[in-house]
């Protein structure tokens, strides 16, 4: 008994159709696209249409393809010398000749798709990234083709058009290596130096006269802000220079998930604090920043929310135009925006703030604690930053600055990750209850109690919890 296609497991290749006939049914607009892929692969293509698009109707004119203007027949899949075509892609809408096309298909042993019907598939168009002979194609056995297309734009903004040229570079060298008669494991070893991230960024610099890239022998920083934890919210800015980072120094709060966007042959460390521990000062990471860049690498400095925001980013900024290295800000999405969309909730209302105000509950040893006054006087929300376990004191000052103690409150923990807590509370209960797992942010102000409908809100894995429900 044959298993539905899409519970198949797939076997991935990349196949030569240079010269092969290929036959598509179908030459509407999905056709178009199924028949431009097969001649840019050289394929001999014939196609089975009573009607085309324009685009289809020149390329017969122009002699790119054979069109046959009436309905699919069984012996379409044979060519003039009676042999069966290569494969076969049915671009009809669903219902339409695609069971007996596949049936046929099948029967001859060609390799048949129909468009957007998986049981009628014997293999699937991927996404495909192109830069030059470099593929990378994304399959998702026809599950999700819209997550296929994403995943496909997100390795386009990671992997440039440089890529094309610099493959054909490394092709010329490999044959150069085999043609001198090198041993193999030193000709193994070499190859693999030369495709290494270090020898690539060396490469761009070299040939494409960007900015992003660091000059020939020197190197370049990037302070970059890796959103509140889900990998999803980097922008596509942050991802591309993750992608091409030699080292990585990052904070402990970053989760593993967008740490395994690094290249696997990037040297990566953390260089965070967790609970007032220190692994290594500022001034250390500064001087590791400096080192990197010197030594010709490309260096992410990875930080959780965004770097301008209480991520101390301007001591390395100015430690490293101290010391004539280059560097580049990467913002993203900070702590507060992340929290306020777990929760479902809007910052600003008209009808109640126009404005809102980040301040830290960390306070450093000879600074001045926050003017919680005139915090509260402004009618401001409150975005109160790395709470801890000061709750308490926390709802002490924001009561003495006068703010109503039943003023609404968010506590939301690990925002956008999978073990994401939001707890709704007030001002007079915020240090009751059990804090959740750091990092943690906490919201004030009456737009907390401007809920959203039920089921509008936060992800669907979120905990909610509220003492006063």
């Amino acid at each position: 008994m044959r298993t539905e296609d899409h519970r198949v497991p797939l076997f991935p290749i990349f196949l030569k159709l240079d010269g092969c006939r290929c036959l598509v049914v179908g030459a509407g607009p999905v056709g178009e696209s199924k028949i431009a892929s097969l001649l840019e692969a050289g394929a001999d293509v014939r196609v089975v249409s009573p009607d085309a698009t324009r685009t289809v109707r020149d390329w017969a004119g122009e002699g790119r393809l054979v069109w046959v203007r009436r309905r699919f027949e069984p012996d379409d899949l044979r060519d003039e010398g009676g042999r069966d075509v290569r494969l076969v892609i049915a671009a009809l809408p669903a219902g339409e000749d695609l069971a007996r096309i596949a049936d046929e298909a099948r029967r001859r042993g060609v390799l048949c798709n129909a468009v957007d019907v998986p049981d009628h598939c014997d293999f699937y168009y991927p996404a495909v990234v192109r830069r030059g002979d470099l593929q990378i194609a994304i399959s998702t056995s026809g599950h999700s083709p819209a997550l296929a297309q994403r995943l496909r734009r997100e390795l386009e903004a990671q992997f440039g058009h440089e890529y094309g040229q610099w493959l054909e570079d490394l092709g010329q060298a490999r044959r150069a290596l085999f043609a001198a008669g090198v041993e193999a494991a030193e000709r193994t070893r070499l190859l693999h130096e030369l495709a290494s991230g270090e020898a690539f960024a060396r490469y761009r610099a070299s040939r494409v006269p960007d900015p992003d890239i660091p000059a020939l022998g020197s190197g370049k920083v990037f302070l970059v802000g890796a959103g509140p934890g889900d990998p999803e919210l980097l922008t596509l800015r942050a991802l591309r220079v993750i992608g091409m980072a030699d080292v990585v120094f990052h904070d402990d709060l970053v989760p593993a998930e967008v740490l395994e966007l690094v290249p696997p042959g990037a040297q990566v460390r953390s260089v965070g604090k967790r609970h007032g521990t220190h692994h290594i000062s500022q001034e250390g990471i500064n001087a590791l920043l400096i080192e990197g860049a010197r030594a010709g690498r490309v260096v992410v400095r990875l930080k959780g929310g965004d770097v301008s925001i209480f991520g101390r980013a301007n001591e390395e900024m100015q430690a490293l135009s101290q010391a004539g290295v280059a560097f580049e800000v990467v913002p993203g999405v900070t702590a507060v925006s992340g929290a306020a969309a777990a929760a479902g909730v809007s910052l600003t209302d008209r009808a109640t703030s126009s404005a809102v105000v980040l301040v830290t509950a960390q306070v450093c040893r000879g600074h001045a604690r926050p003017d919680w006054g005139a915090l509260v006087a402004s009618g401001a929300t409150l975005a109160i930053y790395m709470p801890g376990q000061r709750y308490d004191r926390i709802a002490g000052d924001l009561l003495r600055a006068r703010l109503p103690p039943e003023t609404p409150c968010l506590v939301v923990s690990r925002a956008s990750q999978p073990d994401e807590m939001v707890r709704r509370t007030s001002v007079r209960d915020i240090a009751s209850g059990v804090p959740g797992p750091a990092p943690a942010i906490l919201i004030v102000g009456e737009v907390v109690g401007r809920r959203p409908a039920a089921g509008v809100g936060g992800p669907s894995g979120s905990r909610e919890t509220d003492p006063g429900a």
